[in-house]
């Protein structure tokens, strides 16, 4: 093959044939580059499609599992509930499971249960007790007090949450108080649990727990100096008591009052104690509750799903929930017991009243409860 440097070419000849040659392979660099880019665009556009397509699939799916819970949580019915989430995930396995547990964000193996009244929790105390015998590991439970303050200020906070760094790993810590930020105060997190139950059942139970005789015979033995309450005020049943518009079951929108006697909120137990978490069925106090859920609670179970609620809590965090649902289904038989037979049935119509002031505690438990069958989902049981 000739070059540009044969001695056969004249000067022309050479000069010619060389010019065409760089224009060709400038021609080839030029086309290779053309093509290059093309095919880069072409691998950028298709990612982006593939991921729209992907995310847009992903929430539908996550739509569709809202739906569910929000359907189930209107009716009540938790057994259909449990079966559409069975058959959405049967029918939908694409969806990814995500990391739905904060128990890995825990500095200490220190569960720190602040929990709600009338939620189940005196059951679920009872389950971690028993626990703690066969899991090896520590149970501290708050004494009872006279005047039980769920809200405290900021010094008190320092105390409760520095008392409970100091006590021995593994333990479980529980007492009835609001949210506490231990990294506030540069202490080791704990592992935050919690139960949440239906609000307007909840606040029935509340009325009817404090009117029981057995409660005032343990309130006596305590603290013997209690007086007794007022004979009309304990035979004052709940449809009454809101039909009456008389204060402790009138649930005004923003109104705020102090202490355990404002048993009504259930964000106030996850929201903190911020001044802005005091007003009833607030959205500040909705949005704050949420996020405390979503970022710090490694489990928070439902009483009305307390099947899913101790299977979530059995693998999210087995180094104490290990054979929980044995304990609960076992000799003790303590899926039998705190029923209040003191508690008669309250009419739908008196419970849809109540219902139009619990908006916001209404759409805090439902938003608990779809996390709880999320995080379930996420197991792929």
């Amino acid at each position: 093959m000739m070059t540009c440097s044969d001695k056969g070419y004249t000067r022309i000849n050479i000069l010619s044939t060389c010019s065409r040659s760089v224009e060709t392979a400038k021609h080839k660099r030029i086309f290779i580059s053309k093509r290059t880019s093309e095919l880069v665009a072409l691998m950028a556009i298709s990612s982006t499609l593939f991921l729209f397509l992907h995310t847009r699939d992903l929430h539908t799916r996550l739509r569709s599992l809202q739906s569910i819970t929000n359907s189930a949580s209107t009716s009540g019915d938790s057994t259909a509930m449990e079966n559409d989430i069975d058959n959405f995930i049967q029918h939908d396995q694409k969806l990814e499971a995500y990391s739905l547990n904060n128990t890995g964000h825990a500095k200490k193996e220190l569960i720190f249960f602040n929990r709600v009244p009338k939620v189940g929790s005196q059951t679920f105390m009872e389950i971690l007790r028993l626990l703690s015998l066969r899991n090896q590991f520590v149970f501290y439970q708050d004494h009872v007090q006279r005047v039980e303050t769920i809200r405290l200020a900021e010094t008190e906070q320092l105390r409760v949450a520095s008392m409970v760094s100091k006590y021995d790993t593994p333990s479980v810590f529980i007492k009835h108080i609001s949210f506490v930020n231990f990294t506030k105060f540069y202490l080791p997190e704990p592992i935050y649990i919690n139960l949440v139950r239906d609000p307007v059942e909840r606040v029935i139970s509340w009325y009817y727990y404090i009117r029981a005789p057995w409660y005032y015979v343990e309130r006596k033995h305590a603290f013997p100096d209690t007086p007794l309450p007022d004979p009309n005020w304990l035979k004052k049943d709940f449809e009454t008591c809101v039909l009456r518009g008389d204060r402790e079951c009138r649930y005004t929108q923003g109104e705020k009052r102090e202490g355990i006697s404002d048993h009504r909120r259930q964000t106030m137990f996850f929201c903190g104690h911020d001044e802005e978490c005091t007003p009833f069925n607030s959205e500040g106090a909705l949005e704050r509750a949420k996020r405390s859920v979503e970022q710090q609670y490694a489990v928070v179970g439902v009483l009305e799903d307390f099947n899913v609620t101790l299977t979530v809590f059995e693998h999210y965090i087995p180094r104490f929930f290990k054979g929980a649902s044995q304990v609960y289904y076992g000799d003790m038989g303590l899926h039998k017991v705190n029923h209040n037979a003191f508690k008669p049935l309250v009419s739908e119509a008196v419970k849809d009243i109540v219902r139009k002031n619990f908006t916001r505690e209404i759409e805090f438990y439902q938003f608990c409860r779809q996390r709880l069958y999320r995080q379930r989902l996420a197991l792929n049981l």
